[in-house]
C-alpha cells in the first residue's frame, strides 16, 4: 500500500514525529505545503500541531483549502495531532480535530483511533465518541511515552 504522511510543522516537533513514523510504515514525509499530491497515495496520514487557542499550525490553512478539491474516497487516512495538555487543556489537539471535520464526509476510511485514557485535558475537538480521532502526542509533558505511543499505532494501522 502507498503510504505518505503529510506534515505541518513550525517548531519542528510534528516532522520529527512524522519521520519517525514514516521510518517505521516506509511512508514518504511531505511537508502539507506538498498536498497536491495526495492523490498518489492509498493511505495518507496528517498530521498537525495546535497552536494558539485551539487553531491550525500555519501550513495546513492553505493545505486544507487545497484539500477540498481532491478526491479523497476510498482512501485510508490517519491523523496525528501534537498537542501541549497541561499549557492547553482546553483546545488540547484541536488541530486534528478540525482537519477531521473537513474531511469526514470526502469517502475517507479513518484509521487508528486512540484511547484518551493517560491524557489530562478539559477538552478537545479531536474527540470523537470519547476517542481521539488519531494519535496523539505530548511532548512538553510525556515526551518519555512517545515512542511506544508511535509503535502502538503504527501496529495498529498496518
Amino acid at each position: 500500500m502507498k503510504t505518505a504522511i503529510f506534515f505541518g510543522s513550525t517548531t519542528g516537533t510534528t516532522e520529527m514525529i512524522a519521520q519517525k513514523v514514516g521510518e517505521l510504515l516506509g511512508a514518504e514525509v511531505y511537508s502539507a505545503n506538498e498536498i497536491d499530491k495526495v492523490e498518489e497515495y492509498d493511505f495518507v496520514i496528517f498530521a498537525t500541531s495546535t497552536w494558539g487557542m485551539g487553531d491550525l499550525q500555519d501550513d495546513w490553512y492553505d493545505a486544507l483549502e487545497k484539500l477540498k478539491t481532491k478526491n479523497l474516497s476510498g482512501k485510508k487516512v490517519g491523523l496525528i495531532g501534537i498537542g501541549d495538555q497541561e499549557g492547553f487543556g482546553d483546545t488540547f489537539v484541536d488541530g486534528i480535530g478540525t482537519i477531521y471535520e473537513e474531511i469526514k464526509d470526502m469517502g475517507i476510511t479513518l484509521v487508528g483511533k486512540t484511547s484518551t485514557e493517560g491524557y489530562n485535558f478539559g477538552s478537545s475537538k479531536a474527540v470523537v465518541d470519547e476517542e481521539f480521532v488519531g494519535l496523539v502526542i505530548d511532548e512538553n509533558n510525556q515526551s518519555d511515552l512517545t515512542d511506544e505511543r508511535i509503535k502502538n499505532w503504527v501496529e495498529k494501522v498496518k
